[in-house]
């Protein structure tokens, strides 16, 4: 929480609406500590959900457009930054349009469906000397900052291990009903452009950037959508002799949302479930064991007065999370217009977007040969 009081970031919505998956969580954690406000959108195709996500979001009807090209025209000038929130297969004709008419982008993530519009992307910032963030927000939980500094700092010595895990249960349940976009699968299956790709970010964001060199994986279809991938396994070989051993998938009945992250160093281990997030579980080489919370003394990153809107023992969940990954985009955008720009490392750009979509498809591509696959092959092909 920024000690600090700003103007609030004028933003305008591409999607979003009340009734997406995402919008109202992107709503409420972008104004949660005062960093921005929805002053315009087009919320959906759909006049009626338009409208009515424009009356709840406080948006004036003058400013809620019947399409996206529309408000990308008319907001020239009024507008500090374009936040997208449409479905993952029209991310890239909306955030290239953006960015060619001058507006600093934040997108959902999966950033795009395919590696190869990711370098679309990735070419049109460069070209434009653009602004383009992705929202992973689940490295905003103070505690995974705090394992994130206590890695960088050598307090579990060099990585050996990683096992990360993301199941949930909606494609197996009895009434399952995903978007539409959803009930097909494409150069990478749905599923890991809703997870996968979180697996991916935390894995990069913990291990300090540790790149993947060889991978295995494997796929299934269990849900209620025949054909659909729904479970995904990978073993993979990183950088400096660290394994990960990852699993997402949307078939593990009795997981809401499981995420789980084990980090196994040669001096020490810690664990961290998204379902208890004020925890850290600890166990060194000594045969010691801790709970590390973030009242703790030991706790430094997350006793910071930015992730403390409560004190501790009154949970900070999953929109504090997603709000303090807008801290960091606020103090970036701000700095746009300055020539000592801010670079936040809590911040993923199109490049460690473009990696994750490249592992992605790897992995897809191993799942469909039954092979152990060299990422360097895969991303030179």
């Amino acid at each position: 929480m920024s000690l600090i009081p700003h103007k609030p970031l004028n933003i305008a919505f591409i999607g979003g609406a009340l009734n997406s998956a995402v919008g109202y969580t992107h709503f409420n954690a972008s104004r949660l500590d005062g960093h921005f406000k929805v002053e315009a959108g087009c919320f959906s195709r759909h006049t009626e959900q338009n409208d009515h996500s424009a009356r709840v979001y406080g948006v004036h009807p003058d400013r809620s457009y019947p399409d996206w090209k529309t408000l990308l025209h008319c907001e020239k000038g009024t507008i500090d930054a374009v936040v997208v929130l449409t479905p993952t297969p029209s991310h890239t004709e909306i955030v290239i349009a953006a960015i060619e008419a001058g507006y600093p982008v934040i997108c959902e993530k999966a950033l795009a469906t395919s590696s190869a519009e990711c370098i679309r992307m990735a070419d049109v910032v460069r070209s434009n000397r653009a602004y383009l963030a992705v929202t992973y927000n689940y490295s905003g939980y103070p505690m995974v900052r705090e394992l994130r500094r206590m890695i960088s700092e050598g307090r579990l010595g060099r990585l050996q291990q990683i096992h990360i895990e993301m199941p949930q249960e909606g494609f197996l349940r009895i009434n399952a009903s995903p978007q539409e976009w959803r009930r097909k699968d494409y150069a990478v299956p749905t599923v890991s452009l809703d997870l996968g790709v979180h697996v991916h970010h935390l894995v990069d964001f913990l291990s300090g950037g540790s790149k993947p060199l060889a991978l295995v994986g494997d796929q299934a279809s269990y849900g209620q959508l025949p054909g659909i991938i729904d479970n995904v396994y990978c073993m993979a070989h990183y950088e400096n002799d660290l394994r990960v051993q990852a699993w997402w998938g949307k078939t593990a009945l009795g997981h809401r949302n499981g995420l789980r992250i084990r980090v196994y160093g040669e001096k020490a281990s810690a664990e961290w479930y998204q379902m208890d997030p004020e925890v850290l579980r600890w166990a060194d080489n000594d045969g010691h064991h801790y709970l590390l919370d973030r009242g703790s003394g030991d706790a430094k990153t997350a006793q910071e007065p930015r992730y403390n809107r409560f004190k501790a023992g009154h949970p900070s969940g999953f929109i504090e999370a997603f709000a303090n990954l807008y801290t960091d985009l606020a103090d970036e955008i701000r700095s746009l217009d300055h020539s000592a720009q801010v670079k936040s490392p809590y911040v993923c750009g199109v490049e460690q977007s473009l990696e994750g979509i490249q592992l992605m498809e790897s992995i897809n591509e191993s799942s469909k040969k039954r092979i152990w696959l060299s990422m360097e092959s895969a991303q030179s092909s």
